[in-house]
């Protein structure tokens, strides 16, 4: 069994809604261990600014976030990817928020979502955090000190995409360890209330090692989304959507071929056209951006559990977010998806120096040289 250290997931990544570093001198990777490098490093040359490098493109100055919140619109549901309120337009969730000066060696702050909207792409006026002291499940009397956004999907099938986050439940290193992964669910005002703990029948795992890695997908083909979380020996506990409202799966079964870490393939989780979304496996953590290599289960009525032979995740050239700050920069890939509902995908990046400066921004398909979009997440500090 592996040591437990502070997190359930040790070099860990997903796709990302969010897979962003913050230097491994002291912030584990969104999704991710702090293992992985970054997909860009560049020394800026650029004059301090703002504290955290919250300043508009040059070519965009109507870019930058105004830091007053808002209230999250009101959806009805929708069938768009990463809609958490429903209202039909994608967010964006953002793990490792930046640390105030006077907290550099405090706790994470939590998780951010930044809502999008009709006027805008994404609009950082409207945004939640989501943190364990006000979301998280306890196990027993005890909430988790961890609390990090791993993978979305509708899991229960109501219209509003949920959040599958990871957490630190407390272990006495005896048998198998509890399952740290929880469900917050989606709803009209966005992401509110209590997660409930992910429910994996014992017949589903196998070994003491903890169920990490989950990776949302219609693996079975039915129009319903499904969970794929790691076990030990390089199993996979497949969990068949819809689940409940507590946590528990339609069904549970163990397949005998994984790997350590999962991911969804990439631009499309189904990579032959047959209806059923595929799996990723790897030996080692993948950052989204850069060049690995894995092997690919396809799906199939069983789930993921066909050979699909190796798989190569291709590094792609990372625009960089402007940020105005002195010394070294590092930008990394949060997330690919149509947050302006052109039916192309966009490019969303941070770009960040140590814990307490970093800029977001937002490249519309096909342009790469200015973003439409600029904020901090200084913006979720209290």
């Amino acid at each position: 069994m592996r040591p437990r250290i502070t997190h359930p997931k040790a070099a860990v990544t997903t796709r990302a809604t969010a897979a962003l570093a913050t230097g491994c001198a002291g912030l584990l990777l969104a999704l991710t261990g702090c293992g992985s490098p970054s997909a860009a490093d560049a020394p800026s040359s650029a004059a301090s600014g703002d504290k955290n490098g919250d300043t508009p493109p040059k070519a965009q100055s109507g870019t930058r976030a105004d830091t007053a919140r808002i209230p999250v619109p009101h959806g009805t549901g929708s069938r768009v990817p990463y809609d958490f309120n429903g209202d039909g337009h994608r967010d964006l969730v953002i793990d490792d928020l930046v640390k105030a000066p006077e907290d550099s060696h405090g706790d994470d702050a939590g998780i951010g979502v930044v809502y999008g909207s009709a006027d805008r792409p994404l609009d950082p006026a409207t945004r939640q955090l989501l943190s364990a002291r006000a979301n998280a499940a306890k196990t027993g009397d005890t909430l988790p000190a961890a609390f990090d956004a791993e993978s979305a999907c509708d899991l229960d099938r109501d219209g509003f995409t949920d959040l599958i986050v990871s957490t630190d439940p407390p272990y006495n290193g005896i048998g198998a360890p509890p399952v740290p992964l929880q469900i917050l669910f989606g709803s009209p005002q966005g992401l509110t209330g209590k997660a409930v703990t992910v429910r994996i029948p014992q017949k589903a795992r196998f070994g003491d090692e903890w169920p990490e890695q989950p990776v949302c997908g219609d693996f079975d083909g039915d129009g319903k989304a499904d969970l794929a979380v790691t076990a030990s020996a390089g199993r996979v506990t497949f969990l068949r959507g819809p689940f409940t409202r507590t946590g528990a799966p339609r069904s549970a079964e163990l397949l005998p071929d994984g790997g350590q870490y999962l991911y969804a393939p990439e631009p499309r989780p189904d990579t032959d056209g047959d209806g059923y979304d595929d799996l990723v496996t790897a030996a080692r953590p993948h950052a989204p951006g850069q060049a690995a290599k894995g092997t690919l289960l396809l799906g199939s009525a069983e789930g993921p559990a066909r050979p699909g032979g190796a798989y190569a995740f291709r590094a792609e050239e990372l625009p960089s977010a402007p940020l105005n700050v002195t010394g070294t920069t590092r930008t990394a890939l949060l997330d690919h998806g149509d947050y302006d509902a052109d039916k192309k995908q966009d490019t969303v990046v941070r770009t960040y120096r140590g814990e307490r400066q970093d800029l977001i921004a937002l490249y519309t398909a096909g342009n790469t040289d200015e973003p439409v979009l600029t904020f901090s997440t200084a913006l979720f500090l209290p």
